[in-house]
């Protein structure tokens, strides 16, 4: 069996390194893109539509087999939660929320199908949160030899708040998928 199990997987695997190509490149093309767009309304703009396609990938990741109607409020709930959420950050912290909430949904999803024989979903939610993790990690590390950009370890913790948030709430979104087929 070669590096990947599936197609799927590889896929999924290529989408994470894309997410991951893009954070990192933010370190050098952030400050001159964001004085580029300095309009705020623009960056509003921007903000909302990254929360609504994060939002739709969580709902989607954790919905993928239809349960009915039953789950509406549930994703109402989270979605409320979510907004709650952003509503209470800064900048810099929305968009942290946003890149490693789809980095951790994606790698959570590739290593879901690599292991998809395995009946123990946590182990794939664990080990997403600890790879999203040590790339955030990395990617703060990498500021300490930038000129303009800060070490910070509260980005190391919010992007990993970011991961685990994005990766319970789908798993919260599928356990109810399957708690409310049942009824």
């Amino acid at each position: 069996m070669g590096l990947f199990h599936s197609n799927k997987e590889k896929h999924l695997w290529f989408l994470a390194l894309l997410v991951v190509a893009v954070i990192f490149s933010s370190l050098f093309l952030g400050l001159p893109f964001l004085e580029l767009l300095a309009n705020q309304n623009i960056q509003a703009a921007l903000f909302v539509a990254g929360m609504l396609l994060t939002a739709i990938l969580i709902i989607y990741d954790g919905t993928r087999n239809k349960a009915g109607n039953k789950l509406f409020g549930v994703y109402l709930g989270l979605v409320a939660v979510y907004l709650m959420l952003f509503l209470r950050l800064g900048l810099a912290e929305r968009s942290h929320l946003i890149e490693y909430s789809v980095l951790a949904i994606f790698v959570f999803r590739a290593l879901t199908e690599r292991y998809k024989n395995n009946s123990k979903p946590l182990k794939s939610a664990l080990l997403a949160f600890l790879i999203t993790c040590i790339i955030g990690g990395i990617d703060e590390m990498l500021q300490l030899f930038l000129p303009n950009r800060v070490f910070d370890t509260e980005d190391i913790i919010f992007n990993c708040f970011a991961a685990l948030a994005a990766i319970s709430s789908s798993l919260f979104l599928r356990w109810a998928r399957k708690k409310f087929k049942k009824t």
